[in-house]
């Protein structure tokens, strides 16, 4: 069974990376360019886990985050944030949002598909 991912990011180079990467892995991967597209996507889609940078325009991760936990149906989503932040509590505010894990950029593959099967599990 394939597993569905939606990438949120601003910059299209992590977009193109995170992309190769999960499909080399085998996932599906559904796309955004910031939280606000993020939200839009979330409307038609059901993704198993959502991976999200934190800086971001119109709507940032910590906004997107939120947003995801608001809605009924993705309350339970994984939501892993890929950032280049390492702050202990920015880590602590995207926890406090409803993020479930933290990978810093810039991110190796093998990790980040290893952090996507442990949360999916």
């Amino acid at each position: 069974m394939s597993l569905t991912i939606l990438t949120v990011d601003d910059s299209r180079t992590m977009r193109d990376m995170l992309r190769m990467a999960l499909v080399q892995a085998g996932y599906t991967v559904l796309q955004a360019e910031d939280g606000q597209h993020g939200l839009e996507v979330l409307d038609d889609a059901q993704p198993d886990v959502i991976v999200t940078d934190i800086n971001m325009p119109r709507l940032d991760g910590y906004g997107f985050i939120e947003g995801v936990r608001a809605d009924q149906r993705h309350r339970t989503v994984p939501i892993l944030v890929l950032t280049t932040e390492s702050d202990p509590e920015k880590k602590q505010r995207a926890r406090d949002a409803g993020a479930t894990g933290w990978i810093v950029k810039p991110f190796n593959p093998e990790k980040l598909v290893d952090a996507i099967r442990r949360v999916a599990a």
